[in-house]
C-alpha cells in the first residue's frame, strides 16, 4: 500500500479523489492501492528545555546557555494532534512507499519529515512537488514524483532555523528577562520575548518612533508663481540654478532645492519679481514606455492589499492560501516574481478561463501571447514561479468579499503582462523672470522656475486597472468616486497635464511666497514594513535592486505575517489607523539590548541568506549551527557578566 501524506485535510480530500482513493475511514482515506492521510499543520515540535533535563526546567542566570547536544523532536499536547498521528503511525509502518504531499516549501518539507522521523517510517519516500491544487496539476504531479533525496537540503535548511530560532529564542529570552525585569520600568512578572527575526523588526519599528520623537522641524519658504493658470516653482542649485552672469554665480538660501531658509531672503526675492513679465525660456518633450507590472510574489501582494485594503499582512496570506486551497491560484509563499520558461505554453488556457475578464483576455488570444524576459525566466524562479490565476473559473467560486478583491489583484496583474507598455509624454517647461537691474548687477538676477506634466498617450496595460477614455488626441482615465487614506503618498505635479507653450512667451504672472515646515519621515505601515523586512531595513524602489537585496531579507515571505501578529501580541507594537507604533514596553526592551547581532536587520539580514544558501548546496549546515551556538554562547556571557 502506498500511503500520501498531506499537510490539511481538504488537501488530501483532493488528492484522494485524483487517485481514486474514496472509501472513507476514521483519519484517512483509502482505494485503488493508496491510503491518503493527513496532519493538521504541525503536529510536532522541538523539545522545550525541560524536555532534555530538569536542571533546565528552573529559569536561572546560571544555567545559561541552554544548548543540547542532539535537538529533539515531540509530539505537540493535543488530543487531536495525537489521535492523528497514532493513525498515521500506524499506516506508514505497513507502508511499501510513503509520498509525502507537504506544502512545497521549507516549512511544508520539515513538518512532514519530522511526523515521518517520529513514526519511525523505514520504507522509501517519494516527494509530490505542485504548484497548484487542480486536478490536472496533481495528476502532473504524481506522474512526475521525485525522490526523497532530492529535497535533503530543502530540509536541512529548515530544520537549521527551527534550531537558529530556539536556541536565540529560549536562550535569549530567559537571559534578558533575568537579567531586566522589574528594573528599568520592566515589569517584575513581564517574560522579555526575544527573537532571530522578531527583535530586529522591533527594532526598526523603534528606531523609526524615535526618530519621528526627536525630529526637530526647520522653517523654510518656498517661491512659487502662476503662468496662465499653471504653477511654477523655483528651480535650485542642483537644477542648474542661475542667478546672472557666470563670474557672480555663488550658492544662496534659494540655490538649495529653490527654497529660501530665511523669510527675508524670500521676500526680496519675491519683490524682486513682482511685476515683472514672465518668459517661457525652454520646452523639454520626452516621450518613455512604461512596463506593466511585474506579477506577485507574497511580499508584493501584501504591501498592495496593506495599500489597497488595509488587509493585515496575515490576512492577505490567509486570504491567497484560501485561494489556492480551492484551485483558484497557484502555491502563494513564493517570493519571486517571474515565471519558468514551461510556464508559457499554458499561458493562453489560463486566460480562456478567467471568464469574468473577457473583455480584456480575449484581444490578447486573437494572436500569439507576447514572451517578455520581465516575465519568463527560469534562472529567477527556485522552487516556485509567481503567483498567478490557475484557469480555473472563479465565477462559480464559493469566495468571500475579501477574497474576491485578492483575486481580481492576481488575475489583472498577469493579464497585464502580457499588455504592451503604457506610452507617455513627459514635458517640462522652463520659465524666467529677469529682475530689476541694480548699480552692482547692471542685467539683474535671472530667476527661473519649472513646471511638469505627463500625458499618457496609449494606456497599454493600464487598460486592466481601469476604464480608459480617448478625448482630443489623448487618454483619460474614467475617474471613480472614491478617497484615498491618508497615509499614501502626495501625488506628484508630474502628473498634470499642462497648456500648450511657446519658447520666448511672456506675460505677467502671479507670485507666492509660502511658510513650510521640514516634515518628519512616516511612521510604518505594515506594507513600508514588509519591504523594510524585505531587504534588511534598505528602502529601495527599484525592481531589481530589491530582487538582489531579498537574499538578505530578514524572515520569509511566509513567516513575516507571523513576525509582525508576534509583536502585537507581545504588546510590543500597536496599530493606529495604519501606522504601526511602538508601545513603551517594546522601546525599552530595545533600549536594552546592546548587542547588535540581536537587533541589526542587516546582520540577521546575513543569517538569512547562509539559509538560502544551505537550501542551494552551498553552505554547511553543521557549520550555521556551531556558528549560533558560538554566538549565542557569547551573549551570554556578555550580558550576565554586565
Amino acid at each position: 500500500m502506498i500511503v500520501c501524506i498531506a499537510e490539511k485535510p481538504s488537501v488530501a480530500k483532493d488528492i484522494a479523489k485524483v487517485l481514486g482513493a474514496n472509501s472513507q475511514h476514521d483519519g484517512y482515506m483509502e482505494g485503488n492501492g493508496f491510503q491518503v492521510t493527513w496532519t493538521f499543520g504541525h503536529l510536532c515540535t522541538l523539545k522545550e528545555p525541560q524536555d532534555y533535563t530538569d536542571y533546565w526546567r528552573t529559569w536561572t542566570l546560571s544555567r545559561l546557555p541552554m544548548i543540547p547536544p542532539r535537538f529533539g523532536i515531540k509530539l505537540i499536547e493535543n488530543k487531536s494532534y495525537e489521535k492523528q498521528f497514532h493513525t498515521i503511525e500506524k499506516l506508514m509502518q505497513g507502508a511499501e512507499r510513503i509520498v509525502n504531499c507537504g506544502d512545497a516549501g521549507q516549512e511544508g518539507e520539515l513538518i512532514q519529515r519530522w511526523v515521518m522521523q517520529k513514526a519511525k517510517a523505514s520504507c522509501p519516500v517519494s516527494r509530490l512537488w505542485i504548484s497548484s491544487l487542480t486536478e490536472q496539476s496533481i495528476r502532473d504531479g504524481f506522474s512526475a514524483l521525485k525522490p526523497q533525496d532530492d529535497y535533503q537540503s530543502l530540509y536541512e535548511a529548515g530544520l537549521c532555523r527551527a534550531i537558529g530560532d530556539w536556541l536565540l529564542g529560549m536562550n535569549a529570552t530567559r537571559l534578558y528577562t533575568l537579567k531586566y525585569r522589574g528594573s528599568q520600568g520592566m515589569d517584575k512578572g513581564q517574560v522579555l520575548s526575544i527573537g532571530r527575526v522578531q527583535t530586529p523588526t522591533l527594532a526598526l519599528i523603534v528606531s523609526r518612533h524615535l526618530e519621528i520623537q526627536n525630529f526637530k522641524p526647520e522653517q523654510y519658504w518656498v517661491l512659487s508663481t502662476i503662468y496662465r493658470d499653471t504653477l511654477f516653482t523655483l528651480q535650485g542649485d542642483d537644477e542648474e540654478y542661475d542667478n546672472g552672469a557666470a563670474e557672480t554665480k555663488t550658492k544662496s538660501a534659494a540655490a538649495v532645492r529653490g527654497r529660501f531658509a530665511s523669510q527675508e531672503e524670500g521676500r526680496k526675492a519675491f519683490a524682486a519679481i513682482q511685476g515683472r513679465p514672465f518668459e517661457i525660456v525652454n520646452i523639454t518633450n520626452k516621450t518613455s514606455n512604461e512596463a506593466p507590472p511585474r506579477l506577485f510574489d507574497l511580499t508584493s501582494l501584501q504591501v498592495e492589499c496593506n495599500k489597497k485594503f488595509s488587509f493585515s499582512a496575515d490576512e492577505t496570506l490567509k486570504y491567497i492560501q484560501s485561494l489556492y486551497e480551492k484551485k483558484f491560484t497557484t502555491y502563494p509563499r513564493v517570493d519571486t516574481t517571474f515565471l519558468s520558461d514551461d510556464i508559457y505554453p499554458q499561458c493562453p488556457s489560463i486566460l480562456r478561463g478567467l471568464l469574468p475578464y473577457s473583455n480584456l483576455t480575449q484581444p490578447l488570444l486573437a494572436s500569439k501571447l507576447p514572451k517578455s524576459k520581465k516575465v519568463f525566466d527560469s534562472s529567477k524562479v527556485t522552487d516556485h514561479h509567481a503567483i498567478i490565476p490557475t484557469g480555473v473559473n472563479p465565477s462559480g467560486g464559493d469566495l468571500s468579499i475579501n477574497e474576491k478583491r485578492v483575486f481580481d489583484l492576481v488575475a489583472r496583474h498577469f493579464i497585464a503582462v502580457f499588455y504592451p507598455d503604457c506610452k507617455v509624454a513627459t514635458t517640462t517647461v522652463t520659465g524666467q523672470v529677469q529682475t530689476e537691474p541694480t548699480e552692482v548687477k547692471k542685467t539683474g538676477d535671472k530667476l527661473k522656475f519649472k513646471a511638469n506634466g505627463k500625458q499618457v498617450l496609449h494606456p497599454g496595460w493600464r487598460v486592466c486597472f481601469g476604464k480608459w477614455l480617448e478625448q482630443d488626441g489623448s487618454w483619460h482615465q474614467e475617474k471613480k468616486n472614491t478617497t484615498t487614506s491618508d497615509d499614501e503618498s502626495e501625488k506628484s505635479d508630474d502628473d498634470k497635464m499642462l497648456p500648450s507653450f511657446v519658447k520666448g512667451e511672456s506675460g505677467p504672472h502671479t507670485p507666492t511666497l509660502s511658510e513650510k515646515w521640514t516634515k518628519p519621515p512616516k511612521h510604518y505601515t505594515e506594507a513600508t514594513l514588509l519591504r523594510a523586512m524585505e531587504t534588511a531595513g534598505r528602502f529601495v524602489d527599484n525592481d531589481e535592486l530589491r530582487d538582489a537585496l531579498k537574499e538578505n531579507g530578514i524572515g520569509r515571505p511566509s513567516t513575516r505575517a507571523a513576525i509582525i501578529e508576534t509583536l502585537f501580541k507581545r504588546g510590543y507594537i500597536t496599530k493606529q489607523r495604519k501606522s504601526l507604533i511602538a508601545t513603551e514596553t517594546g522601546i525599552r526592551l530595545i533600549s536594552l539590548i546592546n548587542e547588535e547581532l540581536l537587533k541589526s536587520a542587516e546582520l540577521t539580514g546575513q543569517w538569512e541568506r547562509k539559509l538560502r544558501l544551505i537550501e542551494a548546496h552551498k553552505y554547511d549546515a553543521s557549520q550555521f549551527i556551531a556558528e549560533l551556538k558560538e554566538m549565542v554562547t557569547r551573549i551570554v556571557e556578555e550580558v550576565r557578566d554586565s
